[in-house]
């Protein structure tokens, strides 16, 4: 099996949740680790995915603080999410990964849909791959159940938040 690493500078996992019920609020975990092996197709590929919790990065201070409590990630006592595939369907530019994430001591199944480039080589003799992936968790599944009421009605943080990433990645030689 080939190992693969991803290229920080041209990659991001990130995800999008409703705010007060109006907008998306993004975010990104500017930290992470992953352990990626396949070979020329994606079909025997295995990911282990790592994200520093005090890496997120929503824009805002205060947010990204408040995020990093117990109130929502308690990254003091759960210092990071992961996840770990237990199956992957490519289908020509189709690509399907299922496995386990675990947030806050919380592990459920998610499946990430999305497409694959194919494999490219680059000026400077890398094979590269690049991957946009795509899925959806309900956050209270995960322990993340903090919410304040807002007079008008509805609540101040949507249940739903849309995972995206899109990755380069490089073989490691």
């Amino acid at each position: 099996m080939k190992k693969w690493t991803i290229d920080p500078s041209h990659s991001e996992i990130g995800f999008r949740v409703k705010h007060m019920m109006f907008t998306n609020v993004k975010g990104q975990f500017n930290e992470y680790e992953a352990d990626i092996a396949f070979e020329d197709q994606l079909n025997d590929a295995s990911f282990e995915f790592d994200a520093k919790i005090d890496s997120i990065n929503t824009n805002n201070n205060d947010r990204d603080n408040h995020l990093k409590s117990a109130d929502f990630f308690d990254a003091e006592q759960f210092p990071s999410l992961k996840f770990k595939s237990k199956n992957v369907v490519e289908n020509g530019k189709n690509l399907e990964i299922t496995g386990d994430l675990t947030i806050k001591g919380i592990t459920k199944p998610v499946t990430l849909k999305g497409d694959f480039s194919g494999l490219m080589k680059d000026p400077w003799g890398n094979n590269r791959v690049g991957l946009n992936l795509e899925g959806a968790i309900n956050r209270k599944d995960f322990g993340l159940t903090y919410n304040a009421a807002l007079e008008t009605g509805g609540v101040l943080v949507g249940e739903e938040v849309k995972l995206n990433a899109e990755l380069q990645l490089v073989e490691k030689k």
